[in-house]
């Protein structure tokens, strides 16, 4: 039996049949590729993944990773579930899995992230949202519950926000058909 954590993928492959990753520029096109990584891919990245992937529908591929990727808390399944996304699939990955991949958003979702997190060549924008960790929040299971419900709904009004903007960007970078 692995002793890996429930949750923990240590594939590097990301479950797509396309190869939209591959370095080099992207084809006009390809989905809008966001990348979301924190320390422990078990919460914060996990909920923005699960959200921007509802939520931008078949326009965005999206992934999450950590740093040490610890397994998914089921506090997030839970909250995911709650809110009606689907949780199958979802699992923690690290960063290195995604090396030599192309990005068009990189965004780091904990402060602990933000200054070790690689460099991803190709990247339209690498962005901060900073939010606490619900993992760690001590108490009865209601109090660490409240405390993954709010990160959601916080990443969940982000996510609302940041869609427009991916999608102008893929809009960009298509050719002008003239007339």
């Amino acid at each position: 039996m692995s002793d890996q954590p429930i949750g923990h993928d240590t594939s590097t492959g990301h479950g797509h049949d396309h190869d939209h990753g591959a370095l080099g520029s992207a084809s006009p096109d390809a989905p809008v590729r966001v990348l979301f990584v924190c320390w422990g891919n078990s919460a914060r990245s996990i909920i923005a993944e699960a959200l921007l992937r509802h939520l931008g529908g078949g326009r965005i591929d999206v992934f999450s990773a950590g740093i040490e990727p610890k397994g998914v808390n089921p506090l997030t399944i839970r909250v995911l579930e709650e809110a009606g996304l689907p949780t199958s699939g979802l699992r923690s990955k690290s960063v290195n899995d995604y090396l030599g991949q192309r990005f068009d958003y990189v965004i780091t979702v904990c402060d602990d992230t933000r200054d070790v997190c690689p460099v991803f060549p190709g990247v339209h924008e690498s962005l901060h949202w900073g939010y606490p960790d619900p993992a760690k929040v001590e108490g009865s299971e209601e109090v660490r519950l409240a405390a993954f419900r709010s990160v959601f709904t916080q990443m969940g009004q982000r996510i609302h926000q940041f869609l427009p903007i991916a999608e102008r960007f893929a809009a960009e970078r298509r050719p002008v058909e003239l007339a």
